[in-house]
This record gives structure tokens, C-alpha cells and sequence, in this order.
């Protein structure tokens, strides 16, 4: 019995560390704020400050967006327009979905067949902006987030992206330089996740969304390619959500705007509303699944052993009997040798 809970205990504590092991990066994102890179209010000039003038320009000033077609909706015109307004020396490029299919066919042809074969149309939308920021740079924005004021000290930092809760990094406003090796880490990733996980909200989320997004962020960190500002710096800077869109002198507003999100976006959002709760029958589930398995287990070492005893029992009474014949034999045979 001691060895079988041995053999049990060992056996469940693999299991363990394999799945703890493969969640590891989304588990580390539950206690990491971004702190270490974020940009800090006190880095950044006020709107209209001469000090924005000595600022180093790293990013190109270029603003991407991305939409089914050229009719941007009105409800995201006023937030299209704020941009483009505050920033008539920046170069615009609205990538369309022809647009974008076309770029990755002539630019990026290895990727096409995964680019053409998500189910999900705001898979490929993810996809192109990060395709977009590692080959020209520039700054991606949504439509729903409009301009507060001009993004030119963001352009003075190697790569952003902007903070998001309860954590991670999102994907609705980042900044770059052309082949910038985050960009580049981010683009080679997307075929390794593109997986289908039934449910459409968790599927976009961990195959192009902010998840995917947020899981490669970590695994880069720890990669140790985090390091470096400037011209061929490496290190990727994190905007706060004050600095994101929380006051007037914040960089961006959000407008009100569709969503792609469906039924079982809000069962996630019930979940993540409710995590107490499903935190305590968890481990209840797991406690009952943890005792059913010991029961199983005792039970196939048990039958084990009841076979292995009647294996037992018969050879001994096969070997017995071999005894007697054999004993016997030899005592006939000695009779008739003395005759």
C-alpha cells in the first residue's frame, strides 16, 4: 500500500508541474504590473510644451488603422478624425481588408495561408497591425480610440504598448520602429498559436488578441531581449492607463464603438466577475477528482495484486503436483529396477 501511494503521489505531482509548466507565462501575468518599463507621467511633456522639441524621434511618424473598407462607420469618424487633425504631418495609412491581404502576399507570402484561414475577421485585423509595425514602424491606433492630444513624445521610445486590467498589455494602441525585435517576435509567434479553442472569444484573445499579445510580452521580458532605448534598443515601454486615456492631458479617448465580442465573451466576463467563487469550487472539483482517482488506483493495485496472488496460487499447486507425479514415478521406477 505505501508503494502504490508512492507510485500515486509521484504520478499526480508530474501531472502538476507539466500543466503548472505550461500555463507558466499566463500565471506570471497575474502579478505583473509593468511597472519596470512604464512610462512615467513625469517623463512626459505637458500638451504643447517647447520641451517636446528636444525629445529624440526613434518612431516614424506614421498612424495606422485598420477597417473592413474606406466607409469608416460614423460612430468612429469624430476619433478618426481627432487623429488625423492633431497630426497633418504624420503620414495616414488605413489598411483595408484587400489592403492588408495584399501586403502579407507580397510582402510576408510564408504567412498567407494562416493569415487567409482564420475563422475569426478580427484575427486578421490583429495580425496586420502587428505585420504593419514591424515593417514600417509607426503608431497602430483603433477606431474607438480618438486622439486627446499629439502623440510626439511617444515617439521618443523604441517600442510601447499600453497597459491593461486586470493585466497584461493590450493591443489597441502601440508604437514602434521598423523591425523592431518585439514586433518581430510577435509576427513569428502567430502561426505556433493559432489554434482553435472552441469557444470564438478565447480563440481570437490567445491566438492574435491581447492575450496572445500579453503571453509573448512575458516570454520576451524573459528572454533577456528587453533591454536597450533608443536606435536598435530592445526594450519595449509600457503606457499607464493614466497616461493612456484617464484625463485630459491623457494621450487618447475612447468613443463608443461595436464589438466583436459574443455569448461567450460574457460568460468570460461573468467568470472573471465571479473568480472568487469558481477559485473555491475548483479546488473543490479538484479535491473530488483527486480522491476519485486515488480510489481508482487502489482499486487496479488491488486487482493487481488479487491476480498476481491466484498466478501464484496456481503455479505452487501446478509445482505440488509435478512433486507427487514426479516422486512417485521415481519410486515405481526403483521398484522395478530391484525386481
Amino acid at each position: 500500500m505505501r508503494r502504490g501511494l508512492t507510485v500515486f503521489l509521484v504520478a499526480i505531482t508530474v501531472i502538476v508541474v507539466v500543466l503548472l509548466h505550461s500555463v507558466s507565462h499566463l500565471l506570471a501575468l497575474l502579478i505583473e504590473d509593468g511597472s519596470a518599463d512604464a512610462i512615467h507621467s513625469a517623463e512626459i511633456p505637458a500638451p504643447n510644451s517647447p520641451l517636446i522639441d528636444n525629445m529624440a524621434q526613434y518612431i516614424p511618424k506614421i498612424i495606422h488603422q485598420t477597417y473592413i473598407n474606406e466607409s469608416v462607420p460614423e460612430h468612429w469618424r469624430e476619433a478618426q478624425r481627432s487623429c488625423i487633425d492633431l497630426h497633418e504631418d504624420y503620414e495616414y495609412k488605413m489598411w483595408t481588408d484587400a489592403k492588408s491581404r495584399e501586403f502579407i502576399a507580397t510582402e510576408y507570402p510564408w504567412f498567407l495561408n494562416t493569415f487567409d484561414n482564420y475563422t475569426q475577421p478580427i484575427q486578421r485585423a490583429d495580425a496586420i497591425r502587428y505585420f504593419v509595425l514591424a515593417h514600417f514602424g509607426g503608431i497602430y491606433i483603433d477606431l474607438d480610440d480618438g486622439c486627446n492630444r499629439r502623440l510626439d513624445p511617444l515617439l521618443s521610445y523604441s517600442a510601447w504598448v499600453r497597459r491593461t486590467a486586470p493585466t497584461g498589455i493590450s493591443n489597441d494602441a502601440m508604437g514602434a520602429t521598423p523591425q523592431h525585435p518585439f514586433f518581430l517576435t510577435v509576427i513569428e509567434s502567430l502561426r505556433a498559436y493559432d489554434r482553435n479553442w472552441r469557444l470564438p472569444y478565447i480563440t481570437v484573445m490567445y491566438s492574435t488578441g491581447p492575450l496572445f499579445l500579453s503571453v509573448i510580452w512575458k516570454k520576451y521580458m524573459s528572454s533577456g531581449h528587453n533591454v536597450g532605448d533608443g536606435v536598435g534598443g530592445g526594450r519595449v515601454r509600457i503606457l499607464m492607463m493614466d497616461e493612456y486615456n484617464r484625463f485630459p492631458w491623457s494621450f487618447f479617448s475612447h468613443h463608443k464603438g461595436s464589438s466583436w465580442h459574443g455569448k461567450d465573451a460574457r460568460l468570460i466576463f461573468w467568470m472573471g466577475s465571479h473568480w472568487i467563487m469558481l477559485t473555491v469550487m475548483g479546488f473543490m472539483l479538484a479535491g473530488v477528482v483527486g480522491s476519485g482517482a486515488w480510489w481508482i488506483w487502489n482499486r487496479v493495485i488491488l486487482l493487481g495484486q488479487r491476480r498476481s496472488r491466484r498466478r501464484e496460487g496456481g503455479l505452487w499447486e501446478r509445482a505440488m503436483t509435478w512433486s507427487r507425479r514426479a516422486g512417485k514415478g521415481g519410486y515405481e521406477l526403483v521398484e522395478r529396477h530391484e525386481v
